[in-house]
């Protein structure tokens, strides 16, 4: 069965609190997107933040098996969940 937007969510919040509970990670997030506290707090609620979280814990694989194996996620479900939120939709240019 495919991911729904739901799960992605859902996925992109496992991000969220993986990220909020990382002291290392947080501040180079915050500082990455100029976002505080506040807005992450906030973008628990917003889809299109949860993907735009998604994206930077994407940029490095250890970030990815790091937030997947603590989360007990296959290291695709990021990407695949980034694709159902706001954003994500894969270009393709041929």
């Amino acid at each position: 069965m495919g991911m729904t937007q739901e799960s992605a969510e859902v996925v992109g919040l496992k991000a969220l609190a993986w990220m909020a509970g990382n002291e290392e990670l947080l501040p180079v997030f915050l500082g990455a997107t100029g976002a505080s506290e506040a807005d992450v707090r906030a973008g628990a609620t917003d889809p299109a933040f949860l993907g735009a979280l998604l994206d930077f814990v994407m940029m490095d694989d250890n970030w990815v098996r790091e937030f997947c194996d603590s989360a007990s996620l296959a290291y695709d479900q990021p990407m695949t969940a980034r694709t159902m939120l706001p954003g994500g939709d894969q270009v393709h240019w041929t």
